[in-house]
């Protein structure tokens, strides 16, 4: 089943913001992902968001997304992202379990 990588993201420097996202792109494509959302300026409409960005991204599963994420591929992006784009992830998978309704 489909798994999500569901990120904010802050860039305090533009330029390593962008050759973040150079080597971050490549990684995920090259571990089967790809990209749903990433977008600047994200519209809070409940509760509080501190990210200026958000990037949705999704793969085949959660064994991929595992991989992806230790990768050294992406290890290298980390480095260059280090102290100069601030990142919160989580990871979660695209099921609605069984008998899962909302309370009317």
């Amino acid at each position: 089943m489909p798994a999500y990588a569901i990120i904010n993201v802050d860039v305090l420097n533009e330029e390593a913001g962008l050759a973040y996202a150079d080597v971050a792109q490549k990684s995920i494509l090259s571990h089967g992902g790809r990209y749903l959302v990433a977008g600047p300026t994200p519209e809070p409409v409940e509760g509080t968001w501190d990210s200026s960005r958000v990037v949705v991204i999704e793969f085949p599963d959660m064994d991929r997304i595992r991989e992806w994420y230790d990768s050294p591929e992406y290890q290298r992006a980390r480095a260059i992202r280090e102290g100069k784009v601030r990142v919160g992830m989580l990871f979660v998978e695209g099921t609605v379990p069984e008998g899962f309704s909302l309370p009317v």
